[in-house]
């Protein structure tokens, strides 16, 4: 059984066998985890610390977002995944510094001492300088919270769009604005575009969902910049066939509680996703190195830190480069790889043997675009449509871990498709939505009050909402 760590352990650190080494793995996302599986066996002591008890599928955090699947399809507990290896101790904590001379690792209940040291803190959301007012107003797509909270506004604005009176701000609701057009936001565009023409459609009485507007905007010449030319022209084609709104070259210069500005343009939308960039975990800072302008760490060949053979770093936080000069994608196929060396190599070290370097076999990467609408790449070969798709829903549940999640997410699929259904349409509470803006709070506030007067059915608008509609001209 996975041990738990002792709270108690906080001011003198955590005991260890001095006859053993210890490996402590900073995240349990798809590069940490696999390191730890892969020490299954060995005589080392492993640590994995994540500030969440499970592990995240994220590739699939857009499907959570536009009720396809339920949080539960794609996060399992950490402890069940590693049960087994009766050398893992699973802490639950949050990173706070690293101490590279001493070998120590603090987090926020304890200190850890290590022999070897793998980072694997992945990404977070970058909004440019721009996070403490657009972060509320426009969420990204990076955490549970995240997509939960995507999926809560998502679903809420058809519900209030079915009860108003304003023509104008029932567009306004109907408007859903995703900024950046890499595979999260293209996915998400897609996603939001089949709810609405063919879930919410069969669902409303006072609104035609399938007039709801879907614009996928970036500042960029193409969607799926890392992809092909030709895999990049024909996503775009196909979402504008779907009907998704597809603005490249347009910067979003303002968002506010009532939209976003794009040039001299100003889009009515209640509904903002934010989906436009991400940087390195603020891990790599603390370890005194040099990091690239994403603040992801340069690594050596073997992913060691340049000056320290016993800090491995792998996944979205390491900047490693492929034989052409550019960095490895943050795809899970390249940490799943990364996580699998470095845990041979911790293998080659304790037997006295030097650490190989890390060879990266590309497998391809896919986006989906809608209900049976992909992309793919495998080396030079390209796929589309029906095809692709299948292909994607294969290779994903192939990477889910758990079989319950395989056997569940493949029902979900199949419902979605053969019924034209969403399983999770619930609008639940969220961390954001307490914090919300107090300017959209106020607004909220008045587009739910619901008046009976006359046998009215429909929310009246309070005259200063009608009123400031004046501002936009997106529509």
């Amino acid at each position: 059984m996975t041990q738990d760590v002792d709270v108690a352990d906080r001011e003198r650190g955590l005991e260890r066998d001095e006859g053993r080494k210890v490996v402590v793995i900073i995240g349990g996302g798809f590069g940490g985890l696999n390191v730890a599986k892969r020490l299954r066996g060995v005589d080392v002591d492993v640590y994995l610390i994540d500030r969440h008890n499970y592990h995240l599928f994220q590739p699939l955090l857009y499907q959570v977002a536009t009720a396809g699947l339920g949080v539960e399809d794609i996060a399992s507990p950490i402890r069940t995944i590693l049960r087994r290896h009766k050398n893992a101790k699973v802490i639950m904590g949050e990173v706070t510094d690293i101490d590279r001379k001493q070998r120590l690792v603090h987090f926020d209940h304890g200190t850890v001492e290590y022999d070897y040291l793998v980072v694997a803190a992945g990404m977070e959301t970058n909004y440019f300088g721009n996070k403490e007012s657009w972060e509320k107003l426009a969420p990204g797509l990076k955490t549970l919270n995240d997509a939960v909270e995507c999926r809560r506004r998502i679903l809420r604005v058809f519900e209030r769009a079915e009860w108003t009176q304003d023509d104008e701000w029932a567009r306004a609701l109907l408007t859903f604005v995703i900024i950046g057009a890499g595979p999260t936001g293209v996915e998400m565009a897609g996603a939001i575009r089949d709810i609405a023409h063919e879930v919410m459609v069969r669902d409303f009485r006072n609104i035609d969902s399938s007039k709801a507007k879907v614009i996928l905007i970036d500042a960029g010449p193409a969607v799926l910049a890392g992809y092909e030319a030709r895999t990049s022209e024909r996503a775009r084609q196909d979402l504008e066939e779907m009907g998704v709104e597809v603005r490249l070259n347009s910067m979003v210069e303002e968002i506010t509680a009532e939209g976003v500005r794009v040039g001299e343009e100003f889009i009515r939308a209640e509904t903002v996703i934010w989906a436009a960039g991400v940087r390195a975990s603020g891990l790599g800072e603390s370890l005194d190195t040099e990091l690239d302008r994403l603040g992801r760490v340069i690594v050596n060949e073997d992913l060691t830190v340049p000056d320290d053979d016993r800090v491995f770093i792998i996944g979205d936080l390491a900047h490693f480069e492929d034989p052409r000069g550019e960095p490895l994608p943050g795809l899970a196929p390249v940490a799943i790889q990364q996580g699998h060396h470095v845990a041979y190599n911790i293998r080659y070290a304790l037997r006295g043997e030097r650490y190989r370097p890390f060879e990266y076999n590309d497998k391809g990467k896919m986006a989906t675009l809608g209900r049976a609408r992909a992309v793919a790449e495998f080396q030079d070969r390209q796929f589309f449509g029906f095809f692709a798709w299948f292909l994607w829903l294969f290779v994903h549940l192939l990477f889910l871990i758990g079989f319950r999640n395989r056997v569940f997410v493949m029902l979900d699929w199949f419902y979605a498709y053969v019924g034209m259904r969403r399983s999770a349409r619930l609008i639940m509470k969220t961390p954001q939505e307490v914090q919300e803006p107090p300017e959209r709070a106020r607004l909220e506030e008045e587009i739910d009050q619901i008046s009976l007067i006359a046998g009215q059915t429909k929310v009246e608008q309070p005259a200063e909402r009608r009123r400031s509609g004046g501002q936009g001209g997106g529509e």
